[in-house]
């Protein structure tokens, strides 16, 4: 009786050793961050090239999807009056906003030494006076706030807690990831 308990105990310690061996090899890694500028960007991520396509990818989308106000008070409630410029949509449709004060960029990490030839994810980032970040919220219309919300202010945005300026790697699925976060040594 006792040798069987000492086998399984012995079993069950080593489990979670082949249960993270199998977790790097089928987890996906993804490196989020906010960055305020191409130079910042490629100081954290070392990436230099994803870093100018992100940043043009989300000042391509940064009137499509800024907080969209019928006048420059309004804005200046909200944000620095220094950022409430006029602007206007793809569309052509005229507004007083937020400028872009920085961009988040994904990537998804390659285990492969070359990378992935996917185009990294960006969104502008836009801050408020209290010092708060936000981005396009998703859903609705991809997450934009097109012209037809001219005077809905932050309505299409998400608020996030996010530090500028550092790359976050973060591993997503695979097998025993749940695990990994609880194991333990010792009895």
């Amino acid at each position: 009786m006792k040798r069987s308990r000492t086998t399984a105990l012995l079993l069950m310690s080593a489990a979670p050793l082949l249960f993270t061996a199998c977790q790097k090899d089928a987890g996906v890694q993804t490196q989020e961050g906010l960055y305020t500028s191409v130079e910042a960007c490629t100081e954290a991520t070392g990436d230099p090239s994803s870093c100018r396509t992100a940043f043009a990818e989300a000042k391509k989308q940064s009137a499509d999807a800024a907080p969209k106000y019928a006048s420059r008070a309004e804005c200046e409630a909200e944000y620095n009056a220094e950022q409430c410029v006029e602007q206007k949509t793809s569309t052509g449709h005229s507004f007083i906003g937020p400028m872009m004060m920085g961009f988040f960029m994904s990537q998804m990490l390659g285990n492969r030494g070359a990378g992935l030839a996917q185009a990294p994810a960006a969104s502008p980032a836009y801050q408020d006076k209290a010092k708060g970040w936000a981005r396009p919220a998703p859903g609705g219309s991809g997450g934009l706030n097109t012209a037809s919300g001219i005077g809905a202010g932050k309505a299409g945005l998400a608020p996030v807690n996010a530090t500028p300026n550092r790359a976050v790697t973060a591993s997503r699925g695979g097998f025993g990831s749940t695990s990994s976060g609880r194991s333990s040594v010792g009895g």
